[in-house]
């Protein structure tokens, strides 16, 4: 296979074939490497501003101390990788439903290498987070009913283009609630979006949580030599939690 193009690895999981590529960009001199469900792009190393500041907002929304985080989504790593660069990370769990995707990070085939999987701080947890947010147990599999200062979200494409159906019920109202027992109080739940702030689905986080909002992150595409605006919503739970 040329150098050009190489598919690192392929895989099938229970929501469709999964591969890893890399490709060399000869127009902006590097390598490009990007993850593929069937045929979806999940994720890209070309852009990844609003992934990072999923977990800079977010966490710059808590409450001051010592800071236990949980990212849902994988990927090639960077929202997680933000988050164990904040000074005030304390523990980072990752909840990762594809297992091929932790084996990339523990293999170190990505451009970050082992980074994330050797950092003590932080745990790639392989399960179903859509199942844990909805779940009395919660994400941590070591400490059932464990809240966290900020539940962090990158895995479908926006409230509303979603991977498959697992996914449905964490949008609405119901599964808003249900996530909400796992923060602590004046914890923060954020969630990346490819598309612009989506009204709509604001008034179903302010239906829920105390205070929400959204952040648009606007980033140069070096393909079109434009910007491209995505969005990262963010809410607060300032209720006093009773279970």
């Amino acid at each position: 296979m040329s150098m050009m193009f190489e598919e690192l690895d392929y895989a099938v999981t229970p929501i469709g074939a999964v591969s890893l590529r890399r490709r060399r960009d000869l127009r902006l001199d590097l390598d490009v490497y990007e993850i593929k469900l069937g045929e979806e792009f999940l994720m890209t190393s070309l852009f990844t501003a609003s992934e990072i500041a999923l977990a800079r907002l977010g966490m710059a929304a808590c409450q001051p101390g010592p800071l236990d985080v949980v990212v849902g989504g994988l990927g090639l790593g960077y929202t997680a990788q933000a988050a164990l660069d904040h000074p005030s990370i304390d523990s980072l769990l990752v909840v990762e439903f594809l297992q091929p995707v932790i084996d990339w990070h523990q293999s170190g085939i990505l451009p970050m290498g082992t980074a994330l999987a050797s950092d003590p701080r932080c745990r790639l947890v392989p399960d179903d987070f859509f199942a844990m947010a909805a779940g009395d147990h919660g994400f941590d599999p070591d400490r059932p009913g464990r809240r966290f200062d900020a539940i962090l979200v990158d895995i479908d494409h926006s409230p509303d283009a979603l991977l498959d159906a697992r996914s449905t019920s964490l949008y609405h109202p119901a599964g808003l609630e249900r996530l909400r027992r796992h923060l602590k109080q004046d914890g923060v739940f954020g969630l990346w979006s490819d598309d612009a702030a989506d009204p709509q689905f604001l008034h179903r986080l302010q239906s829920v949580f105390t205070q929400a909002w959204a952040e648009p992150v606007t980033f140069a595409n070096p393909l079109t030599g434009g910007t491209f605006t995505q969005t990262v919503y963010l809410a607060r739970n300032a209720e006093p939690q009773t279970r």
